[in-house]
C-alpha cells in the first residue's frame, strides 16, 4: 500500500470512530470524496461535501455522493444553526484563506467539528528551516513554494491557543508521530507529524 494511501486510511479510521451511525455529516474540502465514501460505507451517514475544484466534485458525484462546487464560507451560510451532527475539516485548514471565519461557521452549523492538519512545528520542519533556510519538501509538502497552493501552516500550540482564546472546547485529540500511525505521547508539538481534534462550542 502506498504511504500516502496508508496515511489517508489512518486519518479516516480516527474520524470514523468519532461519528455515530446515521449522522448528518458535512465535509469541507471533500476532495474526491474518499473520506465521505468511507464514512457512508462504515457508518451509513448522510453525507454532503463541498470543494472549490470542479473535477474533484465531479469525482464525488461519480461515487454517488452529494457534493457542491464553490466557496466554503458561502456554502456554510446557507444552513441553519446545528443542521449537521458533524463537520469535517481534514487536511483543509491550512489551505483556507480565512480559517477563523470557516471554523466559526462550521461550529455554528455543526454540533462537532473534526479538524486534522500537518503539524508545522514538527521537528523535521524546524531542522529544515534552521539548517537549510527552506521548508521541507516531502510527501506532505511535495511541491516547491512557487508551485504550491496558498498555505497557512499551523502548529499544535498555535491551534490549541486559538481554541482557548476563542472559547472552543477541545473534546478529543489524537497526536500521531511522523509516520502518521504511531501515537505521540510526549513533546507533542515537537514530535507529532499530524494531529486530529474534535472541537465544539460549550453547551452545543
Amino acid at each position: 500500500m502506498p504511504k500516502h494511501h496508508h496515511k489517508r486510511t489512518v486519518d479516516m479510521q480516527v474520524i470514523a470512530d468519532w461519528i455515530e451511525p446515521g449522522s448528518r455529516v458535512l465535509d469541507l474540502g471533500c476532495g474526491r470524496g474518499v473520506l465521505l465514501e468511507y464514512l457512508v460505507q462504515r457508518k451509513a451517514i448522510e453525507a454532503v461535501g463541498v470543494d472549490t475544484s470542479f473535477s474533484k466534485v465531479t469525482s464525488c458525484i461519480r461515487r454517488g455522493l452529494s457534493a457542491y462546487q464553490g466557496d466554503m464560507e458561502g456554502f456554510l451560510r446557507e444552513f441553519p444553526d446545528g443542521f449537521f451532527d458533524h463537520v469535517l475539516c481534514s487536511r483543509t485548514l491550512q489551505e483556507l484563506a480565512a480559517p477563523a471565519r470557516v471554523i466559526n461557521e462550521a461550529l455554528r452549523v455543526g454540533r462537532r467539528l473534526a479538524v486534522g492538519f500537518v503539524n508545522h512545528g514538527y521537528w523535521e520542519n524546524r531542522i529544515s528551516l534552521a539548517l537549510n533556510g527552506r521548508r521541507l519538501v516531502n510527501e506532505v509538502y511535495p511541491l516547491e513554494w512557487s508551485n504550491s497552493r496558498p498555505s497557512n501552516p499551523v502548529s499544535l500550540v498555535e491551534f490549541e491557543r486559538y481554541c482557548r482564546d476563542n472559547r472552543i472546547e477541545m473534546l478529543r485529540r489524537v497526536y500521531l508521530r511522523g509516520d502518521w500511525k504511531t501515537p505521540c505521547r510526549f513533546f507533542r508539538n515537537l514530535l507529532s507529524g499530524y494531529a486530529l481534534y474534535e472541537v465544539s462550542r460549550p453547551n452545543s
